[in-house]
């Protein structure tokens, strides 16, 4: 089956500990989530599946800040998710040379306003596996997204992180309606 891995917002700002609104960096750090995602990107590249680095930003100057988002609003305040800035940079850990796209997202979705859906039809995508920071939002999203548009979705939980384990689990469990939750080491049977 055609297949798709989409890694979200594994960025400094989000997930580094010197990132500028790093609230999930302490549980993707315990989670180690970078390590297991980089196994997960080498075990894609061995099965020829398209490979995908997803990030949150802004254009300079925050033109394309939605300033009444709770969410978005304040990343000009915090110079948060500037992208031509080291905050949007992947993480110093992540294995960027084995990403094959980079999409650039302007809000939650990595599917809102991207070229990603173009890309996973050029491919004839028929399975994606999403996976990134945080589950809360970002790996939710993406998910939610992709079901609707008639992809079948696995969600890579031990690659995922949000601000607490908790908040983590909940996002898993609410996903279980729409997404097969695996983890890295499921992907050799794929």
């Amino acid at each position: 089956m055609n297949t798709a891995l989409i890694g979200l917002d594994y960025i400094v700002d989000i997930m580094h500990p010197t990132g500028k609104i790093a609230r999930s960096a302490a549980h993707a750090a315990q989670r180690d989530v970078v390590g297991r995602f980089n196994r997960a990107l080498a075990a894609a590249k061995q099965k020829d599946w398209l490979r995908i680095g997803v990030k949150v930003g802004f254009e300079p100057g925050y033109a394309d800040l939605p300033a009444h988002s709770p969410m978005f609003g304040r990343a000009k305040e915090f110079g948060a998710l500037d992208l031509s800035g080291p905050g949007t940079a992947f993480h110093p850990d992540l294995d960027a040379d084995a990403v094959q796209l980079v999409v650039v997202k302007p809000r939650v979705s990595a599917f809102y306003a991207t070229r990603l859906e173009a890309a996973l039809r050029a491919r004839r995508i028929e399975r994606v596996i999403v996976a990134g920071v945080s589950t809360t939002w970002a790996v939710q999203a993406a998910a939610r997204d992709a079901h609707d548009r008639d992809y079948e979705v696995l969600v890579l939980e031990d690659a995922c992180a949000a601000a607490t384990e908790d908040e983590h689990q909940r996002s898993i469990d609410a996903l279980r309606g729409i997404a097969r939750i695996v983890t890295v080491g499921d992907l050799a049977a794929l």
